[in-house]
């Protein structure tokens, strides 16, 4: 009897190898039923919310196309964690939402980047209606806030201007009623062209914006790694916290928010998005201080924070896709998972941002663990991740650096290309099969083209 070659053989253990690879995939492809995929539901509920919770989802878009089963929606959340409505961009075909505000009237103030335009709309959570919306040739915008009247600021982003090969990022005032630009403020009329690199597509990244009072804004410029007070009537920069490439302070952060304790000390409370934690800054003699700091356990891109009026702070745990409360002291007492990629929440009978007491005020600063969550996947139904166990394995070795990077993108990156039916791991293995084969498949080529030639 002929023993099979080792050729041969190499190929059937490539083929088994393969195969286990990718079986987990295919297992999860048969099993999958959507019904019982953890998709909207509570996490930790030890104290109800004081009243609903509007949440708005990035979800997928892709050229214009947003995929259904990863849908960018608003959902408001119930006191205890129950469903009270959900408000799809399917339900128009719009790309995906970001900022969302409670307006004085009860309504919803709504910014819906598609196309390379952005739609600025008030939604009626009663009826599920537009009120009215504005479509305004800016691309991408995060941010939009309300001055009153019919007037809004807006953070325009990705504003590259071909001809003079610069950027136009810019703060502008619009007026609904007229549809004109009222004022405007641009970034590189403040900062040297060499920050962050240098002009590109995307220079500033200006994710927020919020009047804060006496004629200032709060300015959030994410590539910058700072946050910025300007002066409408004169223009200047008068506040400004971290340094760009200072990661120490901030790395690509979102949302700040300007607090003020009871002895009027400046205070800034940021999602600390790139650091993977939320952090608060009070101002002492002309230097800004850490005061507080949560989170850096289990925070994965968080990109909202707002201060509560009973001093605990609602965060969103954007790649964790989850809305938590926590107490001072980092324990979550209300929870909530929200697929695909939160953005925002507001807890709206509190109204637009932070409400409540710096953390000076409330005695406890430190730094914090987050403590009591659920710790579920949401949308995939695994208990531990993938990019949770890359970075317990290689803490406190020489590669934990270049692994966290490593698993910073992959974080960012895969759960928009995985398919829902498939968990993080089971893409994981499939990356490797395809690896195997494709390393395989290579060197099948070469055998074959070494034979050629010898012959």
């Amino acid at each position: 009897m002929k023993l099979p070659s080792r050729r041969t053989v190499l190929r059937f253990g490539v083929f088994l190898l393969i195969a286990a690879l990718i079986s987990p995939a295919a297992v999860s492809a048969v099993t999958y039923n959507p019904q019982t995929e953890p998709d909207l539901v509570p996490g930790t509920i030890t104290s109800p919310a004081n009243g609903s919770t509007v949440v708005s989802v990035q979800g997928y878009t892709f050229r214009g196309n947003t995929n259904p089963k990863k849908p960018a929606r608003l959902i408001s959340v119930g006191e205890r964690g129950s469903l009270e409505w959900t408000y799809n961009s399917t339900t128009d075909d719009r790309g995906w939402f970001f900022d969302v505000d409670p307006l004085p009237n009860g309504n919803l103030l709504v910014s819906s980047p598609v196309q390379k335009q952005t739609v600025i709309f008030e939604l009626d959570p009663e009826t599920g209606e537009r009120v009215w919306e504005t479509t305004l040739d800016m691309d991408d915008t995060h941010d939009v806030d309300y001055l009153g009247g019919d007037e809004f600021v807006i953070a325009n982003m990705r504003a590259w201007n071909e001809t003079t090969g610069q950027s136009d990022d810019r703060i502008v005032v619009y007026n609904r009623s007229t549809e004109e630009i009222t004022w405007e403020w641009y970034f590189r009329d403040h900062f040297p062209e060499e920050t962050d690199g240098g002009f590109n597509d995307d220079w500033t990244h200006v994710n927020d914006v919020d009047p804060i009072g006496d004629g200032k804004l709060l300015l959030s410029p994410r590539n910058f790694d700072q946050a910025v007070v300007i002066d409408m009537e004169t223009g200047e920069i008068v506040e400004r916290l971290g340094t760009d490439d200072d990661y120490e302070i901030m790395n690509e952060q979102h949302n700040p928010d300007w607090l003020l304790s009871e002895n009027g000390t400046p205070t800034i409370l940021v999602a600390d998005s790139g650091n993977n934690r939320v952090v608060e800054y009070a101002k002492e003699n002309g230097e800004w201080v850490q005061t507080w700091s949560v989170g850096e356990n289990i925070l994965n891109w968080p990109r909202d924070a707002d201060r509560l009026p009973n001093g605990n702070t609602l965060i969103v745990d954007t790649l964790n896709h989850r809305v938590m409360e926590i107490t001072p002291t980092g324990e979550v007492v209300w929870e909530y998972y929200a697929t695909w990629g939160p953005y925002d929440a507001e807890r709206v009978a509190h109204g637009d941002e932070s409400s409540g007491p710096t953390i000076r005020d409330l005695g406890a600063s430190g730094t914090y663990p987050i403590t009591g969550s659920a710790n579920l996947t949401a949308g995939s139904g695994e208990s531990v991740g993938f990019v949770g166990q890359m970075r317990a394995t290689f803490a406190g070795t020489v590669l934990e650096a270049p692994m966290n990077e490593f698993a910073v993108r992959w974080a960012h990156v895969t759960p928009w290309l995985r398919p829902v039916w498939m968990s993080g791991w089971d893409f994981v293995w499939v990356i490797c099969g395809a690896l195997v084969g494709g390393v395989w498949l290579v060197g099948e080529l070469a055998v074959g083209i070494r034979r050629k030639i010898d012959r």
